[in-house]
């Protein structure tokens, strides 16, 4: 990494923080306060296209949905899909439509910030979306929506195999833990799901887009960025 990069991720951090808590000083120093260990096996990444394809088309072969029929395109994902940490968000809006990519525009802008306070570049990680497909006037998704995507959703976690995973908002929360309680009560803590006989640990966090309408709730999301960095310490992800 050059100086200059350095520079841009230290601005970014602190225009982050500023807006949120400007007060906090980071210590480099990690905090062992993590017990959970990732006991994935090795899987191999080989097939890895291979399998995205063929659950990209499992989700276009879906039968009866006005999501699908009133969307102009699928998006599956983006970033780099061996990516130690996968990122996922509530549904597509028309932006992320257009360019067939996750998390454009003010929404993207504001995550590429997100992730630059805790050093991490979005092209270095893999992220998705929970409904794959744009909702009618960009609206939450229905939980029987969420629960026949989630299908999907546990498949692709799976495939990308990621040894941390971030739910960005109460749809990607609800689909994969099943819970439908209010997000400021679930976030923050590290929890685990097991898909296949794999373990993985999950942050719950709040999303980019709730963040630009609520921005008075940066100081949660920074606290739970601040906690997925020292587990990326503890794990000694290369990120």
């Amino acid at each position: 990494m050059t100086k200059s990069d350095l520079n841009q991720n230290a601005n970014y951090a602190k225009e982050l923080i500023d807006t949120i808590e400007p007060e906090f000083v980071f210590s480099n120093k990690p905090i062992n306060r993590f017990k959970n260990v990732r006991k994935n096996e090795t899987v191999n990444n080989s097939d890895k296209n291979k399998k995205l394809l063929n659950l990209k088309n499992k989700i276009n072969s879906i039968e009866n949905c006005k999501l699908k029929d009133n969307s102009k395109n699928l998006i599956l994902g983006g970033g780099d899909i061996d990516g130690p940490i996968m990122l996922i968000g509530e549904a597509p809006s028309e932006a992320e439509e257009k360019s067939g990519l996750p998390f454009q525009g003010e929404v993207g802008s504001l995550l590429d910030k997100m992730l630059l306070a805790i050093n991490i570049k979005r092209n270095k990680i893999y992220s998705t979306y929970t409904i794959n497909f744009r909702t009618p006037e960009d609206r939450k998704p229905t939980s029987q929506e969420i629960k026949r995507y989630s299908i999907f959703l546990k498949e692709h976690i799976s495939i990308i195999n990621p040894k941390i995973v971030m739910l960005m908002g109460s749809t990607a929360m609800e689909a994969v833990t099943g819970s439908n309680n209010k997000i400021l009560s679930e976030r923050g803590e590290w929890k685990e799901i097991i898909l296949k006989n794999l373990t993985f640990p999950i942050m719950i966090t709040l999303s980019p887009s709730y963040l630009i309408r609520f921005p008075e709730n940066k100081k949660y999301s920074w606290e739970d960025l601040k906690k997925i960095r020292q587990k990326i310490q503890e794990l000694n992800i290369k990120i």
